[in-house]
């Protein structure tokens, strides 16, 4: 009842009420996230033994995929991950620490889904009704984008990362033996920041609903985010061409999708504000000041035109001065005159 109560007067609720709500939202999330570590931390072998540790190996998707092409193309380089890996322990209490981190990050994983659909819950009450209409499936869209991270990140970028970081030597004297903790960071973060990453269409989605976003401000600020996906792309990758420009693609068709995204939902609010006799919505104020811009820039572009111009009619104006001059200069002549007439005439 306490509930529903809640969602009645949603709109009526306080501060402290919403962070109640948003305490629950919380827990509950937290609950789903254990309770599916549990099951990783009890399948053990299979997550280790066929997930964690298969990107190492020759037999891996990717690497034999990889080896397919290089054969055809006639590159060995593109055969990675072909040298086994030595990956060794060395705390007492690594593997039992590893074993409970990996499986909180699986259950992360496995329990984003419940996680997104608790934090729209939380969201909901604060739509309107035409949005609520128009964001249904964010949970499933959400997740999709955010599993395709996350294997992007597990059969493109780990492969490629573990060939790089552990074949990489300075010396012949030096023989690489990976730690546990370090080969199961490299693979968690970098399918994670792949999953993170692919979530770049909902974040925008949500930020265009705040007027944060709009598609113009993406657009013209396009190639300073292709920069940054440059910069990310390197940061995540090896640093080799090839990894990058398969990091790269990605990243830009999905800023693309976003701007795609961010278009619909405009024109979305600008129909429903037109519907209620408001006009267009507050994210169009951003137009009217880039045109506005636009006109400042024209302007001060037209500017020297004028001082141009004006500097051609200077001559016209120096010659009407100097007509005004002559003519005062005849006033002083008049009283010159009328002096010599009150002078007295001399006798004769």
């Amino acid at each position: 009842m306490a509930k529903k109560r809640r969602r009645k007067k949603a709109d009526e609720m306080s501060f402290l009420e919403h962070l109640e709500e948003l305490r629950w939202h919380l827990i509950r999330s937290t609950i789903v996230i254990f309770l599916m570590a549990i099951v990783a931390f009890v399948f053990h072998n299979f997550i280790f033994d066929n997930i964690i540790l298969a990107p190492k190996s020759a037999g891996f998707f990717t690497n034999r995929l990889l080896c397919r092409l290089g054969d055809l193309v006639h590159v060995s380089k593109l055969c990675i991950n072909t040298k086994p890996l030595e990956i060794i322990n060395i705390n007492m209490a690594g593997q039992f620490t590893t074993h409970i981190m990996v499986s909180l990050i699986v259950g992360l994983i496995a329990g984003f889904p419940y996680v997104f659909f608790e934090f729209w819950k939380f969201m909901k009450p604060a739509l309107y009704e035409n949005e609520k209409k128009y964001a249904r499936g964010s949970v499933f869209y959400s997740s999709l984008l955010f599993f395709l991270g996350v294997l992007f990140g597990y059969y493109i970028i780990a492969p490629l990362s573990i060939n790089f970081l552990g074949s990489y030597s300075v010396s012949g004297q030096i023989i690489n033996r990976i730690n546990l903790r370090s080969y199961i960071s490299t693979v968690t973060t970098v399918t994670l920041a792949g999953g993170i990453t692919f979530e770049l269409p909902v974040l925008v989605y949500f930020l265009t609903k705040a007027g944060l976003v709009t598609p113009d401000f993406l657009k013209r600020y396009r190639k300073h985010a292709i920069v940054i996906i440059l910069i990310l792309a390197a940061i995540i990758t090896p640093p080799d061409i090839f990894s990058q420009i398969l990091v790269f693609i990605p990243l830009v068709v999905l800023y693309e999708v976003s701007i795609l995204i961010s278009k619909k939902i405009k024109r979305q609010q600008d129909a429903a504000f037109e519907e209620k006799g408001y006009g267009k919505s507050e994210s169009t104020q951003e137009e009217a000041e880039v045109s506005a811009q636009d006109q400042e820039s024209s302007e001060a572009e037209t500017a020297p035109e004028r001082e141009q111009t004006s500097e051609k009619y200077t001559p016209e104006e120096g010659s009407a001065s100097g007509a005004e001059q002559t003519g005062e200069g005849k006033t002083p002549d008049e009283p010159e005159d009328s002096e010599g007439d009150d002078q007295p005439e001399k006798s004769v």
